[in-house]
């Protein structure tokens, strides 16, 4: 009886698809461009994006893949709203206002475009989360980490997955009472995903797909991480390495971006020209929920965003005193470095990634960043159900999520993928499947143990 239940659902879902594509091209007409499901497919395979750079692995010597002789330098640190060197600085944040600013000019504009809030007039909606990038990234400073979680459900029937009509992410806001997004009983599949932090992404992005595939290959056949390889929207058609979202869906910041400004915003964009639905129902251009024609942005605030976010320092250290020194020996040794890398470097300057879209500039070339991640995805029981695409290449992402990178730990009090945990305890306690062993080795370790690993923790 209630396996029947799920099939209207699933009908409607396919229905709905139909009605809309017919009201997007007309009767009779057929699409000049890729439908939204068509463009996230992967076409080939990843490139390798330049030869293996440094990365750490417990257990192992260091990795120094292409460049043992060193020359690496260490990427910049810092809450202290200042540029990596990617973009100048610009003008003093200050004097910036809507009438003078210059969105591709400096970090200062695009930090300001970063915050700037969102209006209808603007394209905000019709449905949405939130009015501008900063509202969900901003501790300590501008960009930074989140109290804020999105919303996302979904269901299976006979074992096959269905996103909710209109999509898995449930928008929380609508610019008209009439369209606010609901949770359907029969959508069973429900979580929240905390907003990431986006600081010293810009180095992330930079790692060489062929790094990340190392670091994989590395990990023991049990603890393995998943490289998925995605679409990189603004590249040549070639896929990427995902590693932005907890689902690694994004390779590159600006289809990450992008992707933020439709689905938390509800902005069109060159990458997202599509408008939202309210669960599955058509409200954008020619409806009268929505005043302004697609694209609402012609891609100057989304590349605002990019450069602002390439521009960024990675979250700092805190104080590292000896038992913070002994808790990190402790933790490599436990086996949980094995997923959360401590040290990877970028790709060197001149590299073409992102299926040649960008090429790493000096300031993020051969940099070596701390995030204690591998940027690889992970079966520890914790996966939301939810895979990158309701596309059988991407199913077997339902049960994994991103390793959480860990520096900037100590700013945040809601953790792990859907913000329900509180403290390092209950983090280390949920890890199961992938992580047990290293979770069982943490839980035999005696407490004045433990209390280093802790003290190592809130010091990233």
């Amino acid at each position: 009886m209630e396996s029947r239940a799920f099939l209207p659902i699933a009908l409607a879902t396919v229905a709905t698809a139909a009605v809309l594509t017919t009201s997007l091209w007309g009767e009779g007409q057929s699409p000049t461009k890729k439908t939204p499901q068509e463009r996230f497919i992967p076409r080939g395979r990843a490139a390798a994006e330049g030869p293996v750079q440094f990365f750490s692995m417990p257990g192992k010597s260091a990795v120094n893949g292409n460049n043992p002789s060193g020359g690496r330098r260490e990427a910049l640190t810092g809450f202290d709203d200042l540029t990596n060197g990617y973009f100048e600085q610009g003008p003093d944040f200050d004097t910036i206002t809507e009438d003078n600013v210059e969105p591709l000019r400096s970090y200062n504009d695009g930090r300001f475009i970063f915050e700037e809030k969102e209006t209808a007039e603007d394209g905000l909606g019709p449905t949405y989360n939130t009015q501008s990038c900063s509202a969900c990234h901003q501790n300590i400073v501008t960009g930074g980490a989140s109290q804020i979680a999105e919303h996302r459900t979904a269901h299976t029937f006979n074992g096959q997955y269905f996103e909710s009509p209109g999509g898995s992410l449930i928008q929380s806001r609508a610019t008209f009472p009439d369209i606010v997004e609901h949770v359907l009983p029969v959508d069973t599949i429900r979580t929240f995903r905390m907003s990431t932090s986006t600081m010293g992404d810009g180095y992330a992005e930079c790692i060489s797909d062929s790094t990340l595939t190392a670091i994989r290959d590395a990990q023991p056949p049990d603890m393995q991480g998943t490289a998925p390889e995605v679409a990189v929207l603004e590249g040549d058609g070639s896929p990427g390495v995902g590693r932005f979202g907890w689902k690694c869906q994004h390779r590159s910041l600006l289809s990450f971006a992008s992707d933020a400004y439709l689905n938390e915003m509800g902005i069109t964009s060159p990458l997202f020209p599509d408008e939202n639905t309210s669960q599955g129902q058509f409200v954008g251009w020619g409806t009268p929920y929505d005043p302004l024609p697609e694209p609402e942005d012609d891609g100057t605030d989304a590349q605002a965003f990019v450069n602002f976010m390439r521009s960024t320092k990675a979250p700092p250290r805190g104080p590292i005193t000896p038992d913070v020194h002994f808790g990190e020996k402790k933790f490599d040794q436990i086996g949980c470095a094995i997923c959360h890398v401590a040290a990877i470097t970028t790709a060197a300057a001149g590299t073409s990634i992102n299926g040649g879209a960008f090429t790493v500039p000096d300031a993020l070339g051969n940099r070596t960043l701390h995030p204690y991640s591998d940027f690889l995805l992970h079966d520890i029981g914790t996966g939301d159900g939810i895979p990158i695409q309701p596309t059988p290449e991407y199913a077997g992402t339902a049960t994994q999520i991103r390793t959480a990178p860990l520096w900037g730990f100590r700013t945040r009090n809601r953790l792990m993928h859907d913000g329900l945990s509180f403290t390092a305890d209950e983090c280390i306690q949920r890890h199961d499947g992938q992580a047990a062993a290293a979770r069982d080795a943490f839980n035999a370790l005696n407490g004045f143990q433990k209390a280093q690993i802790f003290d190592f923790l809130n010091s990233l």
